[in-house]
């Protein structure tokens, strides 16, 4: 499924920092097929924007979901730039545009099957499993320089 980031990638240092959806609003009135985010997901969107706003980064990638949208929205608004969306289904393609982007620090919001995998993808190691459905406070920051993984850093958030 990853076996296409054979691609050439620019001689750069860069950092991706990957990030599970906040909370979602699991109640009955929210649309069971795109729920947004609940006020305890709204407060981690912020605490997420605080934590990672050090770090300046310049482009950021979301599935097409309220959740995921809303959760790097914050950031991406302070930091004037605009949430472009991915298809989780083709992780490889997503994986080739970051790498061969000139942008040097991205985000890259998904889901607790998603995240962990395109951690694992991009490390080219299968480290990471998919995250339980209750757990929303892990963040990756993964470093490479020269197309070559160099650090790998979890943060709660």
């Amino acid at each position: 499924m990853f076996g296409a980031l054979a691609v050439a990638t620019p001689a750069q240092s860069k950092l991706i920092i990957l990030v599970r959806h906040a909370e979602k609003d699991i109640s009955e009135n929210a649309d069971p097929n795109d729920p947004p985010l609940n006020a305890a997901g709204q407060e981690r969107a912020q605490r997420f924007a605080q934590k990672i706003g050090k770090y300046r980064p310049g482009a950021f990638y979301s599935t097409d979901f309220k959740r995921t949208r809303d959760t790097v929205t914050p950031l991406a608004t302070k930091r004037g730039k605009q949430v472009q969306l991915y298809d989780p289904r083709k992780p490889s393609e997503l994986i080739e545009r970051v790498l061969a982007d000139k942008t040097k620090r991205v985000v890259i919001a998904g889901h607790s099957n998603t995240i962990p995998g395109l951690a694992n993808a991009i490390t080219k190691k299968t480290v990471f499993r998919n995250l339980d459905e209750s757990e929303y406070t892990v963040i990756w920051l993964i470093r490479l320089k020269e197309g070559k993984v160099t650090k790998v850093e979890l943060l709660d958030y």
